[in-house]
This record gives structure tokens, C-alpha cells and sequence, in this order.
């Protein structure tokens, strides 16, 4: 072999190893992502939805990461209303050992999402307390152990999956918010329940392994009541007190890249 030959090959060589060995040098890796959850990860409030019943929009943090990453495959069976046993009985199925990201919200809706906001949109400051404190308790002792039995199915479905759990965001700014909105006192203890949810939530992903993505901090000033909301008030009776686009794109895909790239 001609040694001009020899050197050329060697040279290719060299290269073909460096990118194979070298630990500075990036290579494509497989993502698997599957979003599970609730309406707050199904886009609720973003809008358009497909045909579904579980109103699902590509407008979502998860449709977007995903876009946005150039993923091997996506899957999103996240449901509009979905509760842990949902995520159970119709979801974890889209797992496989093959997975290698899952994201999800759930737990707003075991502890009475839309009963505790109706109770204080439109119910007396009692009836709204009322709701508020059982939601609470709810969360704090029965919560718990629903979302360790969703965790551990996700885990045994996708033994390799990365799992990130986003909590929710606080809906509410407190200030001055016109004559016919809620008081602030209603806004101030929703907002506590939130915080209590996202206590439990966090808690309980840490123990399973997870990654908590905390959604408030990225969320303030940004609540019902602000000058440029990104949560939707009532003007529509599936979509109140969700996200519009703009949250799922600046407030949870920003947290989401934040946490995991």
C-alpha cells in the first residue's frame, strides 16, 4: 500500500475513533418522550385541539419540547381531565422499556380541581374556605399514596425513562382586580393551595426518583388578574383557570428546558 495511502487512512481513521471515544465530542442520542397527565399537560386553554375528548393541542409544552429537540419518537396520551387512576387504567401503556423521557401533571384533579374553583368563583367566602381546606387535606393524606402507585408504574413501564413531574402554577395575582372578579382573600388561599399540591407533588417525585419541575416561580406575575396573563379566567367553562399559549410556552416549556435542556 502506498504510504500516501497509508496516511490518509490512518487519518480517517483517527477521526472515525475521536468521535467515537472521545468524551468531548457530541453524538445524537435517542429520545423516546412520552407526556402523560392531566389537562395541564394535554394544553387545555392553548388551543386548537385534535378530535379527541381529551382536548389535546400541539400548542402544549410537550408537543413543543418535543418539536423543539428533534425527538426519535413522541407519544402523548396526556387527557383533559385525567386523574391518577386515568393515568393507571389508560396511559402508563404507552411505556416501554424503550422510553427514555416522561413528563407529567396529575393530583389536581384527585384533590377537586373544578369543584374547589367553582366553590370559590362562584360560592360565598365560607363555602370557598370550605373547599378550599378539604382539597388540602385531601392532598396532604390520601394524595400521597396515589401518586407513589402512579410513579412506580411509570418506573416498572419504563425502566429507563427519565421521569420529570411539573407541579402548577399559582393562578392568581392578589391585587386589584375589578369589581366582579373574587376577592383577594379567595385568590390568596387558592394560591396556598396550590403551594400545599405542589408540596405533596414534589415530595412525592423526589421519592420515586424524579425531577420536579417547580412551575410558580416562572408563572409569577403572570396569573389571573395580571397586566399579560398567561392563566385563561372564565371566559370559557372548559378552559377557565388553565394556561392560554403563551403559559405553555414561556411559563412550562421555559421551566421544562430549564430543568432538563
Amino acid at each position: 500500500m502506498p504510504r500516501r495511502v497509508r496516511t490518509v487512512l490512518a487519518a480517517v481513521l483517527a477521526a472515525v475513533l475521536g468521535a467515537v471515544l472521545l468524551p468531548g465530542v457530541a453524538r445524537a442520542a435517542t429520545v423516546n418522550y412520552v407526556a402523560l397527565g392531566d389537562s395541564y399537560s394535554s394544553g387545555v386553554g392553548a388551543g386548537p385541539y385534535d378530535l379527541s375528548t381529551c382536548l389535546r393541542s400541539q400548542k402544549s409544552y410537550a408537543p413543543l419540547w418535543a418539536a423543539a429537540h428533534s425527538v426519535t419518537s413522541f407519544k402523548f396520551p396526556a387527557c383533559g381531565g385525567a386523574v391518577t387512576a386515568d393515568v393507571l387504567n389508560n396511559q402508563v401503556g404507552q411505556l416501554s422499556s424503550s422510553t427514555t423521557l416522561v413528563t407529567i401533571t396529575i393530583g389536581g384533579n384527585d384533590a377537586g380541581f373544578a369543584d374547589v374553583m367553582t366553590s370559590c368563583r362562584f360560592g360565598s367566602t365560607s363555602s370557598c374556605e370550605s373547599a378550599v381546606n378539604e382539597s388540602k387535606a385531601f392532598a396532604t393524606t390520601t394524595l400521597p399514596a396515589r401518586l407513589d402507585a402512579t410513579y412506580t408504574a411509570i418506573r416498572n413501564r419504563a425502566p429507563n425513562a427519565r421521569l420529570v413531574v411539573l407541579g402548577y402554577p399559582r393562578l392568581f395575582e392578589t391585587g386589584y382586580c375589578g369589581l366582579f372578579a373574587m376577592s383577594s382573600y379567595k385568590r390568596t388561599i387558592l394560591n396556598q393551595a396550590a403551594d400545599t399540591l405542589n408540596g405533596v407533588i414534589a415530595g412525592r417525585a423526589g421519592a420515586a426518583g424524579g425531577t420536579f419541575v417547580d412551575a410558580r416561580t416562572v408563572f409569577t406575575g403572570h396569573g389571573v388578574c395580571a397586566a399579560d396573563p398567561w392563566i385563561r379566567d372564565v371566559s370559557g367553562v372548559i378552559e377557565a383557570y388553565h394556561p392560554n399559549a403563551s403559559g405553555y410556552r414561556y411559563g412550562y416549556l421555559a421551566a421544562l428546558t430549564a430543568a432538563i435542556g
